[in-house]
């Protein structure tokens, strides 16, 4: 049964809070593309359900109780357009990629984070194809203490890096990332 384009919309979030195969596969196309995926580890960017499972794996790693909370969706026959709330607590290494590895590492600080982002999810054959994202991380950053930067955050996070915290937490994001993706039955056909 296909699903309506704000369905999508919620489901699409709520496989990210929740990191369910069975809904990845139920919702997000074969050939799914996340153009946000570059700050990601590397299996956030495997296209289709895997590499929407690793992005979860990862925010579910830096925020505990992640939440979604869709304010209002927009949509077309091929768009859906959703504004939410990022809502969680700060309780793991929240790690930054970049083209070359891992950019950035911001240790857990137990702040609670809720700010707004807004989603544009393409859709093709009843699932989502494509996603991109305009988020206010710079309140995001700010809630956690890390903008503008300060002398304390600045300190943990090279005291972090010093101590082979931040290898170690960026290690374990990865692998965390990869084997939720890897989770995915192969046959994603629903």
């Amino acid at each position: 049964m296909a699903m309506h384009a704000s369905d999508l919309g919620h489901a699409l979030f709520k496989v990210l809070e929740t990191g369910d195969p069975a809904l990845a596969a139920e919702v997000v196309h074969d050939e799914f593309h996340n153009r946000e995926a570059a700050v990601s580890p590397p299996a956030c960017r495997i296209p289709g359900p895997a590499g929407v499972l690793a992005s979860s794996a990862w925010m579910r790693y830096a925020f505990d109780d992640l939440r979604l909370p869709v304010t209002d969706i927009v949509t077309s026959d091929s768009q859906a357009w959703v504004r939410l709330r990022m809502r969680g607590r700060h309780t793991g290494a929240f790690v930054l990629f970049n083209a070359q590895g891992v950019d950035q590492v911001v240790p857990p600080t137990g702040r609670e984070i809720d700010f707004e982002q807004i989603h544009v999810l393409d859709l093709r054959d009843g699932k989502v194809v494509r996603h991109e994202a305009v988020r206010d991380d710079i309140t995001m950053l700010g809630q956690l203490g890390v903008f503008p930067p300060g002398p304390a955050a600045g300190l943990r996070m090279l005291s972090w890096r010093v101590t082979g915290r931040a290898a170690k937490a960026a290690a374990e994001v990865t692998t965390r990332a990869a084997e939720a993706a890897a989770a995915l039955p192969r046959d994603t056909t629903v």
